[in-house]
């Protein structure tokens, strides 16, 4: 009876020091489920993907206009808040790094920077680390305010300049990180394992099987020894005697197809941003060029855009000014298409040559005339007439049409 109790009692412990290595392990297997963006950061695709959208925009000049009437808007070139975000924001970061950091942290939880201001003026613009800010905020769902924290020291939100993704709340917006976790970890968990492998020199996992107990002698003997071989060390050599099988608990990178493996997870993460992948792979076709601006880079320009509105324009200032990127100079690199384009625009008559060459930093010519081809009939749509310049000839159509419609109509 007291064999029967002591065995149970053996059996017991058994199962409850499995259950804990169960735990244990479970635990050690899901112990970066909480992937950040700064973890996120660490894989290559990701990284590359963050750099490209931010580095191109912090090159895009934003400029500030003014709408004059339904027919004419002005650029303001002499105003301190152009100057601040194009060229010196009066921080320690230049206006390339500032931009370029903002959009780095849209992608997170939000891009933020502090508004010194002297009264209405704004005088510097300084970029804070999203890490740095919290929320003081109320529960209504429907009259929303909140406060900005800054290592405890409050401020009203139009202090800060605040370019968001995904908000739903107007303080702070949904991590690309957060929304694509699933993915990232993928990528993430086949970047360590690339890196476990290198450093085990390529061994495999496994576990080794013997037909007896060994003594406490021998098992540390054969630990020290599977140590060095996994040390990537030059004794790669251990000895299996006395009836000792090792089985294998892992694949080889060749069975797990790793390299095709990290290219599909790149392929997907290009995704994530709506990138093309071939501009992060090489062999990117202009079409793939234009998509990429037109998926990445516009909406980002436009948040930007916004945000720029509603936090450095005064409000008596927001019906007749607006900030408006430049995206001319994405296409600086490409001399081919850049002036492809200004013919375009000066043989339809809506550039002349001087503000061509004010683009290309080139001193004006003083030739203020804008070309119009001697081969089309020109129509005005307000006064109904039309004018051929080749045979010098006017016809007012619209009039015409309408007298023989109001006699018709007396008849």
């Amino acid at each position: 009876m007291k064999l029967f109790k002591k065995r149970a009692e053996e059996q017991t412990v058994e199962q409850e020091q499995d259950t804990q290595e169960e735990q244990i392990l479970i635990a050690h297997l899901g112990a970066d489920d909480n992937l950040d963006f700064k973890m996120a950061m660490k894989i290559p695709a990701f990284s590359s993907c963050i750099s490209k959208i931010s580095n191109t925009v912090s090159i895009v000049p934003i400029k500030l206009y003014k709408r004059i009437d339904e027919n004419k808007v002005e650029e303001v070139k002499d105003d301190i808040r152009v100057k601040l975000i194009n060229r010196d924001t009066g921080d320690t970061l230049d206006a390339l790094q500032f931009k370029k950091a903002l959009v780095e942290d849209y992608f997170g939880k939000g891009g933020y920077a502090y508004i010194k201001k002297q009264g209405n003026r704004v005088e510097s613009i300084h970029y804070v680390d999203n890490k740095e800010i919290s929320f003081r905020f109320n529960e209504d769902p429907i009259f929303k305010e909140y406060r900005i924290l800054v290592r405890g020291k409050e401020y009203e939100p139009y202090y800060f300049l605040k370019i968001l993704r995904n908000t739903k709340n107007g303080r702070e917006g949904k991590s690309i990180v957060d929304e694509n976790k699933d993915v990232l970890m993928v990528a993430y968990y086949s970047l360590k394992f690339e890196k476990n492998l290198v450093k085990s020199g390529g061994n495999k996992k496994g576990f080794i099987k013997s037909p007896k107990k060994l003594t406490d002698q021998a098992m540390k003997a054969l630990k020290n020894a599977w140590r060095k071989l996994y040390s990537n060390s030059s004794e790669n050599v251990v000895i299996l005697n006395d009836g000792l099988d090792f089985k294998e608990s892992a694949n080889t990178s060749v069975e797990m197809q790793l390299n095709e493996n990290k290219r599909t997870n790149s392929d997907e993460i290009c995704k994530i941003f709506n990138m093309p992948p071939s501009l992060i792979n090489g062999g990117a076709t202009e079409l793939d060029k234009v998509d990429f601006i037109q998926s990445c880079i516009n909406p980002v320009l436009e948040a930007l855009e916004k945000a720029l509105d509603r936090d450095l324009l005064l409000e008596k200032e927001k019906d007749s000014y607006f900030f408006k990127a430049d995206t001319s100079e994405l296409t600086k690199g490409d001399i081919k298409t850049r002036y492809e384009a200004y013919a375009i625009a000066s043989n339809a008559g809506f550039m002349q040559i001087d503000e061509i060459r004010y683009k290309e930093n080139q001193p004006a010519l003083g030739l203020d005339f804008v070309k119009l081809g001697l081969q089309d009939v020109l129509y005005f749509p307000k006064t109904g007439e039309i004018y051929v310049p080749n045979m010098n000839a006017r016809e007012e159509i619209k009039r015409k049409g309408i007298s023989e419609d109001e006699n018709r109509n007396k008849e």
